[in-house]
């Protein structure tokens, strides 16, 4: 109960053994086991040597106690924190300089997973965070409508104009603001004699307001002067340079503006990142002629944006609205039973998928699909530390003995422990962090993103800081909890290793691992068959080597027969030819379509396209029946070319040679051609109708004579294009580009799976290698005990890798299941879709079992192939 004697290495035996048991045992049991101990300890030093033989000397006697005889006298209590957290941080550190290659898994697996988890959260918060920028997010929304569309329930974002002014005036009670809109598209902007393209919108003055935007200088309101534009930043760079653009004149689509103020441009999550320019809606109304429109309410092809009064509820306020064009339109129109509502602007970017005209989410699955893969693909990691800790309690057992011994209360152990694991997660988020900072660029061309670290905001350093703590205290749990549980005289036995489910935690832990990795690798195969079945499906005409070329203005359709022949002549080009429409995107489209037999109830709208004489040939069209437009047929200029789905629709035995009525005048079917997909290529073809035209038309495609050189192709088409239209910009896009451009979430998810499914892959691997390591290190002598009887290598690997194998076969009964499930639900968003077929399940289990047994091969054989009387040799 004194003060606590110093021990030092000089005392004699007599003397260490008295000092040692006035500490910890009855003073009554010296006399009679002194000359074993003094025994023990002359063999001690000669196998260790003066200053080891003293610790080992005394672990010996520990372990030579029966529980009850040992008993402490002295309890000291830590009066110094400090003291007690730098020693944790000592140990911590020898532990992992002791343990090179454990320690080296554990951080490499948690800065990969914690890496994997900043990219993703980095990801999520972008995608979340959408248009967040809005001081009035929660009030913001655009009017969208459903309609009954040749029997079916679809969503269109287009409306017709006079839409706005029935809503001001019957519902004005509702609406903050208000502004009819041509939508964002394209358009030529000429300063001078210089033309560009650029995207912009004509909308009306309460549109910049509505829209959100920030002026730098000018006005919002300078959109009621109707000769008045308002630029981004960048456009008004991109467009004058250095001299002040205010005031300064420019025409857009051939209208005279001039520059009445400047906004910042759009962050880059926003809907309108690319907004150039906001243009009068009036001078769009008066320059289009829609004012003449003898059927204002027929063409849906405008925007509406809103803000709601504060208190009003977008559902609330489009059940009031659903009547607003239907009560409006004549009696062929009202069949299409047009419904028009609110989307709010927290769903444009996520939840903007309609299918029936029902909001079935969006974006938001990836969302959730990458956020929890994330949060997976570091709880890999975590298992690692889990199942590499324990496997090593056996080395550490006896610290917690003799700490445990020496007073040691568990709860201190737990807290080392702890410490430990976090203190590796801190390291880990070090290392995890300087590769998010290496590798964004190339993560965010990946995902088509601008995300950046947000070094100077304490709420992500708080996050990122939690972020290691929960994962060190996540990945320490069960190896602290474990290992502070020993008792202290089973401890220094190694006694607590007994029990046949000793090792059940790891093997479970190795399960769920490899359940998720399988997962991962299935979901992803599933995904490159669904990208390559959307690919590979037939698109009804020939992309390579075709070329799009939008008119800017009518320049060039006044001298399109000298462009096609100066071109064609240049032997580069086989073939020109005119649309309406893009041959990547329904464009136009029409409901005033009648044919004999029709259902007078029934709503069609078909998409509709004039194209000239050498449009089929110049794509490719492959004929199911009947032929093409020719210059031999005058009577062709009333003739139609219909797809096979419209032949399907229209109901017609014979459709070549059927007449349908388009405006109650008569064209005859001449043709009927294999279905183009223009849009999604996993949505069903619809019915599509082609006309010719003599002078409309504003996009040109050319044919490059195959083996041709692109870029002199591409060079007599500018050269020839500037020539018969001078200033106009001169634009283009290779069609099966264009078409590979639809894949682009789908191929965004397949590099995104395909990379974690790599990580989780390689974090699991570095277990199991880490595992096999110290299974094989555990059963040395035994290997060496069979060699000696006559074993094989071949054998020995067997024997050493067919426990992880077997743990790999349970992880495909768990992960084939959920993998289906989520498969098929992911599937359940397309209606032209791969089915997923058995083999994809066996060659990814086949992939796993291979790469399992590549990592444990290299311990396996390496101990099989030892020499058994090293294996054997005695300490």
């Amino acid at each position: 109960s004194g003060a606590e004697p110093e021990v030092r290495m000089k005392y004699g035996p007599p003397r260490l053994f008295h000092q040692f048991f006035r500490w910890f045992c009855h003073r009554d049991l010296l006399p009679s086991i002194e000359g074993d101990l003094m025994e023990l300890y002359e063999k001690r030093n000669h196998q260790y040597g003066r200053r080891r033989a003293n610790l080992r000397f005394i672990t010996d006697v520990l372990l030579l106690f029966r529980p009850g005889i040992i008993r402490p006298v002295v309890v000291i209590k830590n009066s110094n924190p400090g003291s007690m957290w730098k020693n944790y941080l000592t140990i911590g550190w020898r532990n992992i300089a002791r343990n090179r290659g454990y320690s080296m898994i554990n951080i490499g697996g948690l800065t990969i997973g914690m890496a994997v988890a900043l990219f993703l959260g980095l990801w999520v918060y972008d995608e979340i965070s959408f248009d967040r920028y809005h001081p009035h997010y929660d009030r913001t929304g655009r009017i969208i409508q459903n309609l009954d569309n040749n029997g079916q329930m679809v969503t269109w974002r287009n409306l017709p104009y006079p839409l706005a002014d029935e809503l001001r005036q019957h519902y004005g009670e509702d609406f903050e603001a208000l502004a009819m809109s041509s939508g964002i598209g394209h358009n030529v902007v000429t300063v001078g004699d210089q033309s560009s393209d650029k995207e912009g919108d004509y909308i009306e003055p309460a549109g910049p307001d509505i829209l959100g935007v920030t002026m730098i200088r000018g006005s919002k309101d300078a959109l009621q002067d109707p000769t008045s534009i308002l630029l981004s930043k960048s456009t008004a760079i991109a467009l004058f340079g250095d001299v002040d653009p205010m005031g300064q004149a420019l025409r857009v689509d051939g209208i005279d503006l001039k520059v009445a103020g400047v906004y910042a441009d759009m962050p880059a999550n926003s809907s309108f990142s690319r907004l150039g320019f906001m243009a009068s809606w009036k001078a769009f109304f008066d320059a289009n002629g829609l004012k003449n429109m003898p059927v204002p309410w027929r063409p849906n092809g405008f925007s509406i944006w809103v803000r709601l009064r504060p208190g009003a509820e977008p559902a609330q306020v489009s059940e009031k609205i659903k009547d607003a064009i239907q009560r409006n339109l004549d009696a062929q129109l009202a069949l299409k039973k047009q419904r028009p509502f609110i989307l709010p602007m927290r769903d444009w970017h996520l939840r903007s998928e309609f299918k029936n005209g029902i909001n079935v989410g969006g974006s938001i699955r990836y969302v959730w699909l990458f956020g929890l893969t994330g949060v997976f693909v570091l709880l890999l990691a975590c298992i690692n530390f889990m199942n590499l800790s324990t496997a090593q309690s056996e080395r550490r057992s006896r610290e917690v003995g003799i700490r445990k011994s020496m007073g040691s209360m568990r709860t201190q152990l737990v807290g080392q422990f702890f410490f430990e694991s976090v203190m590796i997660a801190g390291v880990s988020l070090c290392g995890a962090l300087i590769i998010v900072q290496l590798l964004l660029p190339i993560f965010n061309q990946l995902v088509n993103k601008q995300i950046f670290i947000p070094w100077s905001n304490p709420l992500f350093l708080l996050i990122a800081l939690g972020l290691a703590t929960l994962t060190g205290l996540l990945a320490g749990a069960y190896p602290a909890l474990l290992l502070s549980s020993f008792q202290p005289v089973n401890a220094l036995k190694g006694a607590f290793k007994a029990g046949r489910f000793a090792g059940l935690p790891r093997k479970v832990l190795v399960v769920v691992q490899f359940s998720v990795s399988v997962s991962l690798i299935i979901g992803t195969w599933i995904v490159t068959e669904q990208i390559n079945f959307g690919k590979h499906r037939s698109v009804g005409y020939t992309r390579e080597g075709l070329v799009g070329i939008p008119m800017a203005t009518g320049k060039l359709r006044e001298h399109i027969d000298a462009f096609r022949e100066e071109v064609t002549a240049s032997g580069e080009i086989v073939s020109i030819a005119r649309a309406t429409n893009p041959t990547t995107a329904t464009g136009s489209s029409s409901s005033m379509f009648n044919w004999e037999g029709k259902d007078p109830a029934l709503s069609v709208d078909f998409p509709f396209t004039r194209v000239s004489f050498d449009y089929g040939a110049t794509l490719g069209w492959k004929f199911i029946a009947g032929r093409d437009f020719s210059r031999d047929f005058p009577s062709d200029t009333i003739a139609l070319v219909i797809n096979e789905a419209a032949a399907k629709f229209l109901g017609f035995k014979e459709p070549v040679g059927g007449t349908v009525r388009w405006y109650d005048q008569p064209f005859t079917i001449i043709g009927v051609i294999e279905d183009m997909v223009l849009d999604s290529p996993y949505d069903p073809v619809r019915p599509m109708v082609f006309s010719l035209t003599q002078n409309s038309g504003y996009m040109i495609m050319a044919r490059i004579r195959p083996g041709a050189s692109t870029t002199d192709a591409l060079t007599v088409l500018e050269r020839t294009y500037e020539k018969y239209a001078p200033g106009d910009p001169f634009n283009y896009s290779f069609i099966d580009q264009d078409y590979a451009a639809k894949f682009g979430d789908e191929e965004k998810v397949f590099r995104l799976a395909g990379i974690l499914s790599l990580l989780a892959i390689f974090i699991s691997c570095l277990g199991i290698f880490g595992l096999a390591s110290f299974v094989v290190e555990r059963r040395t002598k035994e290997v060496g005990v069979r060699k000696v009887m006559g074993a094989s290598i071949g054998s020995l690997w067997q024997l050493l890798s067919s426990d992880f194998v077997v743990l790999v076969l349970i992880s495909f009964g768990i992960a084939f299941p959920a993998a289906w499930y989520f498969a098929s639900d992911w599937l359940a968003n397309y209606s032209y879709r791969v089915e997923i077929g058995w083999w994809i399940y066996a060659a990814s289990g086949i992939v796993a079992i291979a790469i399992t047994l590549t990592t444990v091969s290299y311990h396996t054989l390496k101990a099989a192939g030892a020499n058994p009387v090293k294996s054997l040799r005695a300490e």
